[in-house]
């Protein structure tokens, strides 16, 4: 069984994210979504300003169709070092320092890596200020 990771903060669940996690799920037998820890989204952008908190957001994905397991994670590397899965699914905008860990440690374990497209037009903070106006 080919086990697929994905990881995000998945604030206000749209359809991008859905969609990610349709075309993770494509790419093996078993999902797991990590869900970022609030604090550790509002200690290092603290400008997010989250509209749900991390149970509520692990509760949504968790009702995603094609997602097999949730977990929550601190640290994209910590996860990426923890989880036992077979290929990680990323967003082409996951680029910061954690993340370049995690790939590395992706990369050491012989884990493949596959980057999913956006889905054009819609992000967390388009809606928010989509809701603000």
């Amino acid at each position: 069984m080919k086990k697929v990771l994905t990881i995000g903060v998945f604030d206000l669940l749209h359809m991008g994210h859905v969609e990610l996690f349709r075309k993770a799920k494509a790419l093996g037998d078993y999902l797991i979504v990590a869900v970022q820890n609030s604090e550790m989204v509002e200690k290092y952008k603290p400008g997010a300003h989250l509209v749900c908190s991390t149970e509520e957001r692990c509760y949504m994905v968790g009702a995603i169709r094609w997602v097999d397991e949730v977990v929550t994670y601190n640290s994209s590397d910590e996860i990426v070092g923890l989880l036992d899965f077979d290929i990680l699914a990323k967003g082409p905008d996951q680029n910061n320092e954690a993340f370049q860990r995690a790939l590395k440690i992706a990369e050491e374990r012989g884990i493949e890596v596959v980057t999913l497209p956006r889905t054009e037009g819609i992000s967390s903070t388009d809606l928010k200020s989509r809701v603000a106006k």
